[in-house]
């Protein structure tokens, strides 16, 4: 597809506003269904869930005068693809400076597609130790899943056809927050994806996200 082509056929979803009304909105479902924020702790999934973890705790943060712990993680060596060529996908870096023990964990994705990168996070999570409660939030919801996996906190459902990108932009990595859908089949590039295939989650080109 031409750049074109490309740009001609882009659909965005949700512009800076959307995304900035999804997270507050989300951050007022956290408090609510968790009557507040004792004992909570944010994990944000490298790449771009990191980010919108670090956007989710400061919106607790304010919202409950309280000090929510953050941490990301990189899962790389926990997806179930590695022996497909995944393996060439670089390591980012794990920092989760607190104790997962007894906590309850609100894993942060960009997209949730098939589920296998929340599979691998909760994977990963675990060598961390026992939490008292796992809970899931995603920018975006575009379905297709292949495991049994649901996100508890959802900014914008987005049916889409699988062969469909969904290309999720944000301030810090980009230099925009945004949300389009890119036609044509999905792909994946090394390391996490953008918000597309298989074996990632997002990224600031085409994708669908696992």
């Amino acid at each position: 597809m031409s750049e074109e082509n490309e740009h001609a056929e882009r659909r965005v979803v949700m512009d800076p506003a959307g995304v900035h009304r999804a997270l507050v909105r989300i951050a007022h479902e956290i408090v609510e269904r968790n009557k507040g924020v004792d004992g909570l702790g944010i994990v944000g999934i490298r790449s771009r869930g990191d980010f919108l973890g670090r956007r989710l705790q400061a919106e607790l943060n304010r919202l409950e005068g309280a000090d929510v712990p953050f941490g990301a993680m990189d899962i790389t060596l926990y997806r179930d693809d590695l022996h497909r060529g995944a393996d060439h996908a670089p390591v980012q870096i794990t920092d989760i400076p607190w104790e997962v023990d007894g906590r309850t964990i609100l894993l942060v994705d960009d997209v949730l597609f098939t589920g296998r990168t929340v599979r691998a996070a909760l994977d990963a999570l675990m060598d961390f130790g026992r939490p008292q409660a796992i809970q899931l939030g995603v920018l975006v919801d575009r379905g297709h899943r292949e495991l049994p996996i649901r996100a508890d906190y959802v900014g914008k459902n987005l049916p889409t056809q699988r062969s469909e990108n969904v290309q999720v932009r944000l301030a810090e990595s980009e230099g925009v927050d945004e949300v389009a859908i890119l036609p044509g089949p999905a792909w994946v590039r090394p390391g996490r994806s953008i918000a597309t295939g298989q074996a990632g989650n997002g990224s600031a080109g085409p994708a669908g996200r696992a």
